[in-house]
């Protein structure tokens, strides 16, 4: 990482991906998993992250909306690919059908069901139909339980209404991101039996969502196989013979990057770097996510021993442009120091946005372990991609 630092001396934030990183966490959900897994296309659409989702043994994607299901199907022609958004556009869906190949659709109301029927004509026998079950409000970072999804009641009559015209009825779920407790995943599967069981038809998917945690600064989440445990506990409810998906996002692919941002100015306590909220930083603003982060000098200049910490601002000239971290950085940090921000694969690309004029940005493979956290980082060679 270093040596890219040295090499390329970025005057823009600086995406370092490590898709070996990707391939190896997608390899070990897919082993853990006792049934499909679709990508969440959503956390980081990066064409290199793709192919190393598919290097790790993932060859079904979840998408949502139809600029992923071009992408995933210019990609991978053989590929899998699920619409998993609940509120699709009729042209979108038509697309999805008649042109890339897509026989999976969610739905969480009548009006999205019919819509969908109209658009494929009919599904000509082959058409694949998941209900969105709401939950109720839980415990993760992100709660993702007043959007969308149908109540128990309104999940019954939709599985009721859809079976007629589904080669493969479906219930799914999404217990919330960066979700740290396991029992949610029981907990949902519970009532998803409860709901097969009431809607009285046969039902061959259980979509137990993404949400699937990773570790940052301050939050270590339970390991894998307790997740699974709770997977397995909660299927155990389900009828016989249901098949199990999940659409894991970051869990996969947030150690699959780190960004390099670069002091412009220091005022005290607060350091101003280019990137921020409107760029790969947007996790570390209002919601308060914290990530690894190390200081980088050129040249070889010592830094302080003394840590000290900053609240970092963002290029924009956006007030709410503010990371408040707190970032812990060698006391004497001053402009042109640049700071490397780890376990930002997830949302991190996703999120970018032009505000401002602030959207350039130099990508970069680097060969170098995940950076999970500040003390033993390990630098690496790095290549510029």
């Amino acid at each position: 990482m270093d040596a890219a630092v040295a090499s390329l001396h970025p005057q823009d934030p600086m995406h370092c991906l490590r898709p070996q990183a990707v391939t190896d966490a997608a390899r070990a959900f897919v082993d853990a998993f006792p049934g499909d897994v679709l990508y969440a296309v959503k956390c980081n659409a990066e064409p290199t992250m793709l192919r190393a989702i598919a290097a790790g043994g993932v060859a079904h994607f979840d998408c949502a909306s139809e600029g992923e299901v071009r992408l995933v199907r210019s990609m991978f022609a053989d590929a899998a690919i699920h619409f998993m958004h609940p509120v699709k556009s009729r042209a979108a869906i038509r697309s999805a059908w008649s042109t890339h190949g897509v026989r999976d659709f969610v739905l969480d109301t009548d009006g999205e069901l019919t819509k969908i029927l109209e658009e494929t004509g009919g599904g000509a026998g082959a058409l694949g139909l998941v209900v969105r079950l709401a939950l109720p409000k839980g415990s993760a970072a992100y709660d993702l339980s007043g959007k969308f999804g149908a109540a128990p009641e309104e999940a019954a009559a939709l599985l009721r209404a859809a079976r007629p015209h589904a080669a493969r009825l479906g219930l799914s779920f999404h217990v919330g991101s960066q979700c740290m407790d396991p029992g949610a995943w029981t907990r949902a599967l519970a009532l998803a039996a409860q709901v097969i069981a009431a809607a009285g038809v046969a039902v061959e998917i259980v979509d137990v969502g993404g949400g699937f945690p990773v570790a940052y600064p301050g939050s270590t989440p339970p390991a894998l196989a307790l997740f699974m445990d709770a997977i397995r506990a909660g299927a155990a409810l389900l009828p016989p013979g249901v098949r199990l998906w999940a659409e894991p996002g970051r869990a996969l692919v947030a150690g699959g990057a780190s960004v390099v941002v670069q002091v412009q100015a220091r005022r005290g306590d607060a350091l101003y770097v280019n990137d921020g909220v409107y760029g790969a930083l947007s996790d570390a603003g209002a919601p308060g996510f914290r990530f690894p982060h190390r200081l980088i000098r050129a040249g070889g200049d010592p830094v302080a021993s003394v840590q000290r910490d900053f609240t970092l601002f963002g290029p924009t000239c956006d007030s709410a442009d503010v990371m408040r971290g707190p970032w812990s950085l060698p006391a004497d940090v001053r402009e042109g120091d640049w700071i490397e921000i780890g376990q930002l694969g997830a949302y991190g690309t996703a999120l970018r946005t032009a505000f401002n004029g602030f959207d350039r940005a130099l990508v970069t493979e680097v060969t170098d372990s995940p950076m999970l956290a500040t003390a033993g980082y390990e630098a690496g060679a790095a290549r510029a991609a």
